[in-house]
This record gives structure tokens, C-alpha cells and sequence, in this order.
């Protein structure tokens, strides 16, 4: 998909994206990330954070817990007018991933979540991330990511994914094409292995899945 048409798409469903996100992961979202953050904090202290596709801002929210030095930036304006109301003392950047508005060596963490997915030229993307990181800077990411090899509770997950989640993002949204796009965009995207092999000039801390998810989390050093 282009990456006019995936911003569009996020510009269109922005007003209820938080809600969907809540019912149709069940709440889950919100442990994720708490993890993944406090698993970050282990290798950085006090960092200036930039989060990256931070949509309407949930990754934030859990930043503002152990910094206040958090710069926010997305591709959509519908998903930054509702981060924007939620967080006022945020500076907030309408820009794409691939082209960070930021010099060299600015910040201490690079957070994405569940966002890489929907980055076309997602080489271009981690070469900005690596431009704009401090030395020894940290790259969280968390996505959700292919599986290498078909289990049943991986084919459980898949067919929720397919069948039903669509089914209630689309009549919340009322955008179901929206969120046809989600589970064919995992087919479509890499393995935990392979995504963090994409990583070039970071090295690997952890890269993991958490339990009973398809969620992914890595975490990499700039080098």
C-alpha cells in the first residue's frame, strides 16, 4: 500500500482508534508497553525520548511516567489533533518516519510502536533513527510481527485477527477496510528475525515476543 494511502487511512479512523485498540486487544496494549518502556529504561536513564508514529499518544503516556524531556511525531494529522488535546505540553512534529525533522544525534531513546509496520521505505526509516540517536542511543520498537513457523495457538490468534477483529474495528470506526489492513499487513511484514537483522549499525539487547501475543519487542544500541 502507499504511504499516502496508509496515512489517509490512519487520518480517517484517528477519532476512534484508541477505543478500537482497547477492545480489540483486550487492554493488553497498555501491558505491552509498560514492559517494553521499563525494559528501555534498564539501558538508559533520564533519556530525551522521540516517539516516533506515536499515533494519539499512548506511548507517551507511559513515557510521561519516567521523563518529561518526550517529543512526539506522526505521519497523521487526525491521529496529532487527538494527541495534541491529551497532551498539551508535548511538542508534537508532522512529519513521516523516513524523514526526521531533527539533527543529527538528538535524542537519548527512539521509541515506535506498533508503527514500523506501516512504513514503506522502512530502510530509510532506521537509517534516520540511527542518524538522530545520541552515541549508544536506544531503539524500542514493538510490532506485530510474523510468526517464523505456524502453531496452533498462532493460528488461534490469526483467525481473531482475520475474522473478528476486522469485524469490530470496522463497526466502530465504521472503516472496515481499515482494519482488513491490519492482519494483512503482519502476513505481509517480517519476523522477529528478520526485523531485527534490518537493525544495521545497532546492536541487538533483546528481541523477544511476548507470551500468548503476536507482539514483538526489540531493543537495540546504537553503535
Amino acid at each position: 500500500m502507499q504511504q499516502e494511502k496508509i496515512v489517509k487511512m490512519f487520518d480517517e479512523i484517528a477519532p476512534s482508534y484508541d477505543l478500537v485498540n482497547r477492545i480489540v486487544s483486550f487492554g493488553s496494549d497498555k501491558i505491552w508497553r509498560e514492559k517494553a518502556i521499563k525494559e528501555t529504561l534498564k539501558y538508559t536513564k533520564n533519556p530525551k525520548v522521540l516517539d516516533v508514529a506515536c499515533g494519539s499518544g499512548d506511548m507517551i503516556e507511559v513515557w510521561k511516567k519516567y521523563t518529561n524531556d518526550i517529543t512526539g511525531l506522526d505521519a497523521s494529522a487526525g491521529m496529532l489533533e487527538v494527541a495534541k488535546k491529551r497532551f498539551p505540553d508535548i511538542k508534537f512534529y508532522h512529519a513521516l518516519a523516513q524523514y526526521l525533522p531533527f539533527e543529527d544525534k538528538s535524542f537519548d531513546v527512539i521509541s515506535i510502536s506498533f508503527g514500523i509496520r506501516n512504513v514503506v521505505e522502512i530502510d530509510k526509516a532506521i537509517e534516520e533513527f540511527k542518524r538522530v540517536l545520541k552515541k549508544e542511543g536506544i531503539l524500542l520498537i514493538l510490532e506485530f510481527t510474523k510468526p517464523d513457523k505456524k502453531t496452533a495457538l498462532r493460528n488461534a490468534i490469526d483467525f481473531y485477527s482475520n475474522k473478528i477483529l476486522p469485524k469490530i474495528g470496522g463497526i466502530i470506526s465504521k472503516n472496515q477496510e481499515a482494519y482488513e489492513y491490519l492482519p494483512n499487513s503482519i502476513n505481509n511484514f517480517y519476523t522477529l528475525n528478520e526485523l531485527s537483522q534490518k537493525l544495521k549499525g545497532f546492536e541487538i539487547k533483546v528481541a523477544r515476543n511476548f507470551n500468548l501475543s503476536p507482539t514483538s519487542m526489540i531493543i537495540a544500541k546504537k553503535i
